[in-house]
């Protein structure tokens, strides 16, 4: 059994808030757009989605804090037929008061992590898209989420200073699912694909009417080492050059 597949072990209850956190396994209480809702429902009802619920009712059970209170939110706020840019992360940040749902983005007034603050440099660098505003909105992304912009973990959820440790217990069965929906559906959609996990998600996209872009992970470790580096990537000015030209591949 790999690291990543092992069962967390047993913590202490939270001293901290409930509402930053997840409070039961019940998809019922994590709505999305009407455009995912068979999706969901099916993967719910699947043998993967038992699975996963099970295994999360587990960890609460036993005390684990797990973060975002709402898994589904990307899929909330991101109707399939607006999807007009997905950026895929791995997992949710896993410090509290951190993750809400949406890859890469934390709660207006929370300290801008460091892959977030190198997305927000290689907007301005290409861009000259100014920093955002501190606190508000800061480094949520709801914004973007609103417009179009699919912030998409692969895994959604994650425990208190556990890195993956939800990764490989079923949630990677729905956002595949997600992706190929839109790459089916989508009348022509970019996929920004950071860093060898993304990038693993590549053969999920049809390549002759979707435009899949390509870098390091924006994390300090990587986002200025070759041969793909992250920062001077130039992915949002070509995002827009290619929408702008009509999505032609």
């Amino acid at each position: 059994m790999s690291a990543s597949s092992a069962a967390p072990q047993p913590v202490p209850a939270p001293a901290g808030p409930a509402s930053d956190q997840l409070t039961g396994a019940d998809p019922q209480a994590w709505p999305v757009a009407p455009g995912w809702q068979a999706l969901v429902s099916d993967f719910f009802g699947s043998s993967a989605g038992c699975e996963l619920l099970a295994f999360l009712k587990g960890r609460l059970q036993a005390g684990a804090a797990v973060f975002p209170p709402q898994p589904l939110r990307a899929l909330q706020l991101t109707p399939p037929e607006s999807v007009r840019v997905v950026i895929l992360g791995q997992d949710p940040y896993h410090g509290r008061g951190q993750a809400e749902g949406l890859a890469f983005s934390v709660a207006p007034g929370v300290a801008i992590p460091p892959s977030l603050r190198n997305i927000f440099t290689e907007l301005r660098r290409d861009l000259g898209t100014p920093f955002p505003v501190f606190p508000e909105p800061g480094g949520s992304l709801v914004r973007w989420a609103r417009k179009g912009v699919l912030l998409l973990n692969t895994c959604l959820t994650v425990e208190e200073g556990q890195p993956a440790s939800h990764s490989g217990r079923g949630w990677e069965h729905l956002t595949d699912a997600v992706i190929r929906q839109v790459s089916r559906d989508a009348a022509g959609a970019v996929f920004m694909l950071w860093g060898a996990h993304a990038q693993g998600k590549r053969p999920l996209i049809d390549a002759s009417r979707h435009l899949a872009l390509v870098a390091n992970h924006p994390s300090p470790l990587s986002a200025m080492r070759p041969p793909l580096p992250f920062i001077g990537c130039g992915h949002f000015s070509r995002a827009r050059a290619w929408r702008e030209q009509g999505g032609r591949v």
